[in-house]
This record gives C-alpha cells, structure tokens and sequence, in this order.
C-alpha cells in the first residue's frame, strides 16, 4: 500500500451535517475499497483568493490522508469529480 493525501472542497452552501455526511461518504469509500485512513484534518471555511465557477467564493476544505492501492486514490478522485458537493478535488502520493 502507498500513502496519499486528498485535499477537497466542500460547498460552503451546505448545513454542517450535510458537510459531515460528504466527509464521512469518501472515507467510507476509501475503506470499503480497502483503504486505510490515516488522518481526517478539517480545515474549516476559508475564502478563496478568486472566485470559482462564477459563483463559488468560500468552501470548506478538508485534508484526508490514508495508505491504500493506486485503484482505491483514482476511484476517489472519480467519485469526487461527478460529486454535486466537491467544489474542488486533488489526490496526491505522498513522498513524491
């Protein structure tokens, strides 16, 4: 297994259930795909230095780390990307 880290954005629109809910989903994810989660670290609600999409000036970021295959990060990232509550995804190796 390799580590990884993924930073992501949740949607600042949302309740704090709703963020928590996207949270728990990916790292239940990435433990059903066999994953191993390291750490959860909440970032909170941070501005961004522009705005995205035309719409988009804040979100909550949350950085999780965990040890897993190269299919489990590139499924996460995949599911991130057709997700409705991910502003913005990056799944990075950790080492490199």
């Amino acid at each position: 297994m390799r580590p990884y880290e993924v930073l992501f954005i949740v949607r600042p629109d949302l309740e704090e259930e709703q963020t928590e809910a996207v949270i728990n989903k990916f790292t239940a994810l990435i433990e059903k795909e066999g994953g191993e989660i390291v750490k959860v670290d909440k970032w909170g609600k941070r501005k961004f230095a522009y705005e995205i999409a035309n719409k988009w000036r804040e979100g909550f970021y949350t950085l999780i780390t965990f040890n897993s295959e190269p299919a489990v990060a590139s499924e996460v990232e995949r599911v991130m990307k057709i997700s409705d509550e991910v502003i913005r995804q990056m799944v990075t190796r950790v080492g490199e």
